[in-house]
């Protein structure tokens, strides 16, 4: 299977992922292409509905940097037991490239998640890898960051939103983009694989 990055708007974005019923090789294949990707787009997390996948999965490195492989972690089902303190922060996301704003989130969260191994992990973390996973897991939830943004800071990127609208509009025009109904279908047989 070969993996892209979807960009914004793209219907996927917005769809409630699923959770995965079981951890295979064809899993553990996605997985090694979304971080491949990730570093390939100088990200340090992606989820599977960036990559036009319906599951409820994604993988990060806060640190970025792809010879960490110590910080390297995938969380599939992931849920945000509980979190405290706010911090607000810049962001940016791999579909909605060279767009930012600031985004206040939990300064500290606890989640709860299966690892690749199948195992399950509960775990405190705080700073910017409580930052990724909450950005993630909205993901999950079909929300971009530009949802948690004031009137007033998603009116200071609406140009820039506009032209990706613009340019997925366009494509899908020329036929380069499946219909609202083939990804529809599509997600519904890849639920029905996995899920």
């Amino acid at each position: 299977m070969s993996l892209e990055i979807i960009h914004y708007p793209h219907p996927t974005l917005r769809y409630v992922s699923r959770p995965l019923k079981r951890v295979d090789a064809e899993l553990k294949e996605m997985v090694a292409e979304m971080f491949a990707l990730m570093y390939e787009h100088d990200g340090i997390g992606l989820a599977a509905n960036q990559v036009d996948l319906p599951y409820r999965l994604f993988v990060c490195n806060p640190s970025g940097d792809p010879e960490q492989k110590e910080s390297e972690h995938v969380f599939i089902n992931p849920v945000i037991l509980k979190g405290s303190g706010q911090h607000e922060r810049e962001e940016g996301c791999l579909s909605i490239p060279g767009v930012y704003a600031p985004v206040t989130r939990k300064e500290k969260i606890t989640v709860q998640a299966y690892n690749l191994a199948g195992e399950e992990i509960t775990g405190e973390l705080d700073g910017l890898f409580a930052r990724v996973v909450q950005h993630e897991t909205d993901h999950l939830d079909g929300r971009l960051f530009i949802d948690r943004l004031t009137p007033t800071e998603l009116a200071d990127i609406s140009g820039e939103l506009e032209e990706f609208e613009i340019d997925f509009e366009s494509r899908r025009n020329v036929g380069e983009l499946p219909s609202d109904e083939q990804i529809a279908a599509r997600i519904d047989e890849l639920v029905r694989l996995r899920t």
